[in-house]
C-alpha cells in the first residue's frame, strides 16, 4: 500500500506520468530504438513509402481539422467570457429566442468537416488498400515464434522443387509495391514493418493481402504486434531493400541453389547425418525444417536454406556477433534462452531425442554454416556496400570454430577440427 499523502503523490508522480506518457508518444510516432548492437530507427514518418505518404497526408489534415477547431472554440470561449464578464455587465442580459446564423453555422460546420475527412480517408484506402497489378506477390506465413517468407511467382528450379523461402529476412526491391498475404500456422500474430506500411493481423487459415513499399534502399525493422506467446516480442524480422537489379540478382541465385554436399568424414558430413536422419534414427532436423536441394523438406519450423548467409538467429532475437555467442545452446536448448520456442531439446530432455555430443553438435554448426548463398546473391553484403550507413548486423563466423561453446559441454568432449 502506498502510504504517502495525496497531495504529494500527485506532485511527484503526475508530472513524471506526463513526461513517461510523452516520451511513449514521441517513440511511437517519430521513431525509436531497438535494444541490440545494431540500432535501427522505426519511424510511421517515413516518406519513403508511398503508403506512409498516402496516410500521413491524411494525419496532416486531420491536424489541420482539429486545429481549426480548437483555435475556433478557444477564441469564442475567451471573447465571451471576457467581453460578458459579470463585473462589466451589472444589468440584467437581453432576452432573446436565440441566433438561427449562429445555430446553422455551429451544425454546418461540424458536417462539412466530417465529410471532407470521410472523402479523404476514402480515397486514402482505394490508394492504399488495392494492390497494383504490378505488384510482386509474397507470402508471409507466422507461427510460434518465427516468420517463413515465400516468393510465390519464384519457383526454384531442378532438381530442388518449391518456392524461393528465407525465414525471419525479407528481401524485396525498391520502387516497386509489394503484394503482402498473411496467414498464421498456430495463433494469430500481427505483420508490421513500421517504415514501409501498415500491419495486418495474420490469421490461421485466414488469407489476408495488402502493399508495402519503400523508394530507398537499406535495412527496415519489423516486428509481431499481436501478443501471441512467451517470446512475442523475441518474433522479429529484418526487411532488406534492395534496388531491382539487386533484388533480381538475389531472386536468380536462390531459384538456382543447391545446398552443397558435405565431404565424406567431414565435421559437415557428421552435421548433414544429424539433420537428415537424426541420432540412432530419431530427431532429425529435416522432419520440420527445410533445406533447397536436399531431402529436407519440413513445414513446421523456419526455412533454413541460407542458413549461413543470415545475420540473426532465433527470429531476428540475436543478430551479428550474438548469433555464435548463442548457436551453440539454440540448438541444444532453444527454450532455455527463448521463452516458448518449441524447437525440441537435443540435450537428452526431449522424447524421442537423443543427446547429442560435442561433436555432433558441432558438425551439426558447421553444416548450417555451410547453407551459404553465392556470393552474387549475398543480399547482406549487397546492401551493405550500397548504403555505408545502414544498421547492417555484423556476419556470424564462417565456421564452427567461431561458435562459443558453453564450458560445461566443452569440458564434456573436445570440439573436432575443420570447418567448411
Amino acid at each position: 500500500m502506498n502510504t504517502l499523502p495525496r497531495r504529494r503523490i500527485g506532485r511527484f508522480y503526475a508530472p513524471l506520468a506526463l513526461a513517461v506518457g510523452l516520451g511513449l508518444l514521441g517513440s511511437a510516432l517519430f521513431g525509436s530504438a531497438l535494444g541490440q548492437d545494431v540500432k535501427q530507427s522505426l519511424s510511421v514518418f517515413d516518406t519513403s513509402s508511398g503508403y506512409i505518404r498516402e496516410t500521413t497526408t491524411l494525419v496532416i489534415w486531420g491536424l489541420v481539422f482539429a486545429a481549426l477547431i480548437f483555435i475556433g472554440t478557444s477564441a469564442a470561449l475567451f471573447y465571451t467570457v471576457f467581453k460578458f464578464r459579470e463585473d462589466k455587465n451589472t444589468a440584467e442580459p437581453a432576452q432573446f429566442h436565440g441566433n438561427n446564423r449562429l445555430e446553422i453555422t455551429l451544425i454546418a460546420a461540424p458536417v462539412v468537416i466530417v465529410m471532407v475527412l470521410g472523402l479523404l480517408t476514402v480515397r486514402t484506402m482505394a490508394r492504399t488498400i488495392p494492390t497494383p497489378t504490378a505488384a510482386i506477390p509474397l507470402n508471409a506465413v507466422a507461427a510460434q515464434f518465427y516468420w517463413n517468407f515465400e516468393y510465390p511467382n519464384e519457383k526454384v528450379t531442378a532438381p530442388a522443387t518449391g518456392l524461393v523461402t528465407n525465414g525471419n529476412e525479407l528481401i524485396v526491391p525498391v520502387k516497386t509495391p509489394i503484394a503482402v498475404t498473411a496467414t498464421s500456422r498456430d495463433v494469430i500474430h500481427g505483420f508490421w514493418a513500421p517504415n514501409l506500411g501498415g500491419q495486418r493481423d495474420a490469421i490461421p487459415s485466414v488469407k489476408k493481402t495488402w502493399q508495402i513499399d519503400t523508394n530507398s534502399p537499406g535495412v527496415y525493422q519489423g516486428n509481431c504486434t499481436l501478443l501471441c506467446g512467451a517470446s512475442h516480442a523475441n518474433m522479429r524480422f529484418k526487411v532488406i531493400a534492395l534496388p531491382q537489379a539487386d533484388f533480381d540478382q538475389f531472386v536468380s541465385a536462390a531459384k538456382g541453389y543447391q545446398a552443397p554436399a558435405p565431404a565424406a568424414n567431414s565435421p559437415e558430413a557428421v552435421g548433414y547425418g544429424i539433420f537428415m536422419q537424426g541420432k540412432d534414427g530419431a530427431g532429425a532436423c529435416a522432419a520440420c525444417h527445410r533445406v533447397q536441394g536436399t531431402p529436407a523438406l519440413g513445414q513446421s519450423g523456419p526455412d533454413l536454406s541460407f542458413f549461413g548467409t543470415r545475420r540473426t538467429l532465433g527470429a531476428g532475437k540475436w543478430e551479428g556477433k550474438d548469433v555464435d555467442a548463442n548457436l551453440y545452446q539454440w540448438l541444444r536448448a532453444s527454450s532455455s534462452i527463448k521463452p516458448g520456442s518449441v524447437m525440441p531439446h537435443y540435450d537428452g530432455s526431449t522424447p524421442n531425442y537423443p543427446a547429442l555430443t560435442n561433436a555432433e553438435f558441432m558438425g551439426l554448426i558447421a553444416y548450417l554454416k555451410s547453407l551459404k548463398l553465392p556470393t552474387g546473391g549475398n543480399y547482406w553484403n549487397q546492401i551493405e556496400a550500397l548504403v555505408p550507413n545502414a544498421p547492417v548486423p555484423a556476419p556470424q563466423g564462417a565456421t564452427a570454430q567461431s561458435v562459443t561453446v558453453p564450458p560445461t559441454t566443452a569440458q564434456t568432449e573436445p570440439a573436432p577440427t575443420g570447418g567448411n
